[in-house]
């Protein structure tokens, strides 16, 4: 049901944690895969593990905060795949941590750039680019519970996250008589290098607020990426797919 052999997916944050997980999940399934990040070692260690995997992939170096990286990387990437057929825009980031009243303008814009404004300018190529074949498409962003939960302390991260769902439910409504679906993935608290970073007490925190008594691993992201790049979600646009293992009906 999930054979993707003619289907090119572009990853931005490919090259580690969530992004590495989708890749992984689209090439088993047959797709080719554009893997963006910032890091060259990362990228092509990326590239290597996806390969192995029986993957078509290429990595391109890229900020996605930067639009003319941005649009470098997609010319790139045409050029190299001929076209896209879905976008995951991954990338993004904590940002501040702290009081949000004690948090200074330059530091709120920081966070929306890093986690909005990113997706804004990543989709906006593909967009144009799916317009233009007229053969619909996939953008997916990956947002997070923290859109839907208080968050202490990360008040420029909740807002960004929140923010993105509001973006594909707008994306959804512009794009959808052309083909065009936008959906969001939420995760939960996913073990990555970047999560783990966090204190043991949150760490704690998430475990019991799991309802199936675990956190969170990257295989269990392998799937929705399918899913989402796939045929089978023709019917689904605009909507938070929660992958949190029960996290946010979980009253602690």
């Amino acid at each position: 049901m999930f054979d993707l052999s003619d289907h090119v997916a572009m990853i931005t944050g490919g090259n580690g944690g969530l992004g590495l997980a989708f890749g992984k999940g689209l090439v088993k399934c047959g797709a080719k895969v554009a893997v963006w990040g910032r890091n060259n070692e990362k990228n092509a260690a990326a590239v290597s593990e996806l390969r192995d995997l029986g993957g078509e992939v290429e990595a391109f170096v890229c900020d996605v905060t930067d639009e003319t990286q941005i649009a470098e990387a997609f010319a790139d990437t045409i050029k190299r795949f001929g076209k896209v057929d879905s976008c995951f825009a991954n990338a993004g980031g904590g940002g501040f941590r702290g009081m949000s009243h004690l948090t200074s303008r330059e530091e709120w814009l920081g966070a929306i750039d890093l986690n909005l404004m990113s997706v804004v300018q990543t989709f906006a190529p593909v967009t144009e680019h799916l317009l233009q074949r007229k053969a619909g498409g996939k953008l997916v962003v990956t947002s997070s519970v923290a859109a839907l939960v208080g968050t202490g302390g990360a008040a420029g991260y909740s807002t960004t996250k929140a923010a993105v769902r509001g973006l594909v439910q707008a994306l959804a409504v512009e794009l959808g008589q052309a083909g065009i679906r936008a959906n969001a993935i939420l995760p939960g608290f996913i073990e990555t290098e970047m999560s783990l970073q966090a204190s043991q007490a949150f760490q704690d925190a998430a475990r019991r607020r799991s309802v199936i008594g675990r956190i969170g691993v990257l295989e269990d992201m392998e799937g929705i990426a399918v899913f989402l790049a796939s045929p089978h979600s023709d019917f689904m646009t605009g909507q938070s797919i929660i992958m949190d293992g029960g996290h946010t009906i979980h009253p602690m």
